[in-house]
Order: C-alpha cells, then structure tokens, then sequence
C-alpha cells in the first residue's frame, strides 16, 4: 500500500526531475521511489561490507591475494 509523504527539495533538485519527467514521460513519484529504493539498496549494501571486512580481518584476510589463497 502506498503512503503519501511531504519532501522539501532545493529548487534546482525539483527542475532537474520536472525535467526528467518531461523527457521520459516518467511521474515524479516512481522517480522518486526509485531513488528511495536504491539509497536504500545501497546503505545496505555498505553496511554488508562492513561487517564483512570486519569479519574478514578477523581471520586474517586483508588482500585480494589472502581471499583467494583461502579459495584455492
């Protein structure tokens, strides 16, 4: 379900995606929904790495050459 949310953005932001929505006859919304989910992908994502590299120094493994001695 979707919900409605209130966003200020600078006014330059705000051309630069009334023109994309002009250009690509795309609506603000899935825009902006789209942006949502891919910061949102992406913080996971560096927030998956982190752990990992923390992992990963734990055992001893800080070079791609130290990574694949452990798969070899």
């Amino acid at each position: 379900m979707a919900e409605t949310i209130m966003v200020t953005l600078p006014k330059e932001i705000r051309t630069a995606l009334e023109e994309v929505v002009e250009k690509e006859g795309v609506p603000l919304g899935t825009i902006v929904s789209e942006a949502v989910q891919e910061y949102l992908f992406f913080r996971r994502l560096r927030s998956l790495r982190e752990r990992m590299i923390a992992q990963a120094l734990a055992q001893g493994i800080s070079t791609e050459e130290d990574v694949f001695q452990q798969v070899s």
